[in-house]
């Protein structure tokens, strides 16, 4: 009984403590709390780039146009809120309409910390014959 009582001390236990158990929650707790926060504005973004995408595959001859078919998409789009289309940068390059955003969101995390995402996109029109 002795021999098992000295060796069973001479070994050290592993694992996790409480304060790291907790510690690993808190870290965990708050990267989830964030990407609940992002992940809108990421669809909202990819929603903007699908629109552009979707007028620059066959776009209209003229900016207006361009403008006025982008403020259509954004009302079958609800979820379109960061931009309108005078926020759109539309040129040409080679033969090719060129659209091209960009924006700020800042997502509210605690008081007065903010979390800044910069988005931009860019959309180019295969070349016409």
């Amino acid at each position: 009984m002795n021999a098992r009582l000295s060796s069973s001390m001479g070994h050290r236990q592993r694992g996790v403590t409480m304060m790291g158990l907790l510690l690993w929650a808190i870290v965990i707790a708050f990267l989830g709390y964030i990407v609940v926060r992002t992940l809108p504005t990421m669809n909202e973004y990819a929603t903007i780039k699908r629109s552009v995408e979707k007028i620059v595959a066959n776009p209209p001859p003229t900016v207006p146009e361009i403008r006025a078919a982008f403020e259509k998409q954004k009302q079958v789009e609800y979820s379109i809120e960061s931009i309108t289309s005078k926020d759109l940068v539309v040129t040409k390059e080679n033969e090719s309409v060129v659209i091209s955003f960009a924006y700020d969101k800042e997502i509210p995390i605690a008081g007065p910390v903010y979390l800044l995402i910069k988005y931009e996109g860019r959309a180019v029109s295969p070349r016409m014959k």
